[in-house]
């Protein structure tokens, strides 16, 4: 076991399987003592079950660490302060959340239902919020704290997923809504965007050229975690590992600005704003052109 979070109490949401799970076991190896946050449904919903949060603790115990579950529903404010208070009594304090937990309700926007909608921006939104939320007010307190989201490059737009879509858009905007309002409390709060083989990523009808494992992004979170991270100074940031690559997102900015004499009129806009604004090419919509000519050709698209 190694010393990297030594002495560090860190919650992950999601911990039961995939990405959550190489976390929570990371984070433990690294000398953290973890909460481990899994609801135990299945990607598409279905019954609870606290058995996925259990294994893994008793995999962190069995490899001499030391954790405890909770099988609480982080759409919920209750579940989301259930799993800060479960840190408090256990360890006496928090000094790391990781929210990972999701779920996908696939469906065209034009055929999406509000029961397709509202799940999945309560997993993942309202879920990372519950658990900043009570997580913050501890760290306030305690002058020190990491708030760790988890977005996805699809926050760009997605072809049938705008639930899934909106809801990690949010989670970049909450993150970086997180880092202004905590930082003078020395609370950081960043973003990761993993792109790592999990049951989410199975389905993907695309084959994927840069792709990594869950320990990759263990890897990236345990490091965010740490004062290596916080001694650089390191919040409001959306990082994508995949494999061996490591990128930065950049921040939101304006592109170019026109300026008009007198007032705006719908003619003046259409002769101005063309030539002189223009606009900010959508990546994803040529990779989807270029996806659906391979696709005309029998060929598994690349992304």
């Amino acid at each position: 076991m190694g010393n990297f979070l030594g002495g560090k109490v860190v919650a992950v949401t999601g911990a039961g399987r995939g990405i959550g799970r190489a976390v929570a076991l990371a984070c433990a190896a690294e000398g953290a003592q973890v909460v481990v946050n899994d609801y135990g449904v299945s990607i598409e919903g279905g019954e609870p079950s606290s058995e996925v949060a259990e294994a893994v603790v008793k995999e962190i115990e069995a490899a001499g660490g030391a954790a405890v579950a909770v099988a609480d529903d982080v759409s919920t404010m209750a579940g989301g302060q259930r799993i800060v208070d479960t840190a408090l009594e256990h360890y006496g304090r928090l000094d790391g959340v990781v929210c990972v937990a999701g779920i996908l309700r696939e469906r065209m926007l034009f055929n999406m239902t509000e029961e397709e909608w509202d799940p999945v921006v309560a997993t993942h939104l309202k879920g990372t919020f519950t658990v900043f939320r009570a997580a913050s007010a501890v760290m306030r307190k305690q002058g020190s704290g990491t708030l760790i989201g988890f977005t996805s490059g699809n926050h760009q737009g997605s072809v049938a997923q705008a639930n899934y879509a909106s809801a990690k858009g949010g989670i970049i905007s909450l993150v970086r809504s997180a880092a202004l309002g905590l930082h003078k409390y020395g609370v950081t709060a960043n973003c990761v965007a993993p792109v790592a083989r999990t049951r989410m990523s199975a389905n993907v009808p695309m084959e994927l050229k840069e792709i990594g494992e869950p320990e990759d992004v263990a890897a990236l979170v345990v490091y965010l975690l740490s004062e290596r991270a916080r001694d650089e100074k390191i919040t409001g940031q959306v990082y994508t590992i995949a494999g061996p690559k490591i990128a930065v997102w950049a921040q939101p900015r304006e592109l170019r600005a026109g300026y008009a004499e007198g007032a705006w009129t719908p003619e003046k806009i259409a002769d101005f704003l063309p030539g002189t604004v223009g606009t900010d090419p959508m990546p994803m919509l040529a990779q989807l052109e270029a996806m659906a000519k391979a696709a005309a050709k029998g060929q598994r698209p690349n992304a």
